[in-house]
């Protein structure tokens, strides 16, 4: 499960900077139930990127910014309690690893779904009944 966290330059602690997707990607399998899990725990992937001040806009004007994308096959986040669950704790940590100023207002989170049977990890497209299994037979 692909997780893109963007930020702008000077947002996050350089700690915060180096375990941010660590923990966005345990907060996922956590609220899942799955933080165990072997097979989720080696597909849930990422990417930190770091933009300049002034290539961040918010409300017409460069300002800090953090946005956290994560793309999961269509079955995920079907619980309303979890959605809400992961949302918070996504944007508890960017608070928590911040460096300086900024408000939950600038913080987003948001969740895009792939769709049944072309989520793919090592060339095998996996329909959800396929990614279920697999998830099972781990753990």
């Amino acid at each position: 499960m692909p997780i893109t966290i963007q930020v702008t330059r000077g947002l996050l602690t350089p700690s915060g900077e180096r375990t941010i997707l660590q923990r966005v990607a345990h907060a996922l399998l956590d609220v899942h139930g799955l933080a165990d899990n072997p097979f989720m725990a080696r597909n849930v992937v990422g990417h930190l990127v770091i933009s300049e001040p002034a290539d961040s806009y918010v409300g017409g004007a460069s300002a800090s910014l953090a946005v956290i994308e994560i793309k999961v096959p269509s079955v995920t986040f079907r619980d309303r309690a979890a959605q809400e669950r992961f949302v918070a704790a996504a944007t508890d940590l960017v608070d928590e690893l911040k460096a300086g100023p900024h408000p939950r207002s600038r913080t987003f989170v948001n969740v895009t779904y792939a769709v049944d049977g072309a989520w793919g990890i090592a060339g095998k497209a996996y329909t959800n009944d396929e990614l279920g299994a697999a998830i099972a037979s781990e753990r």
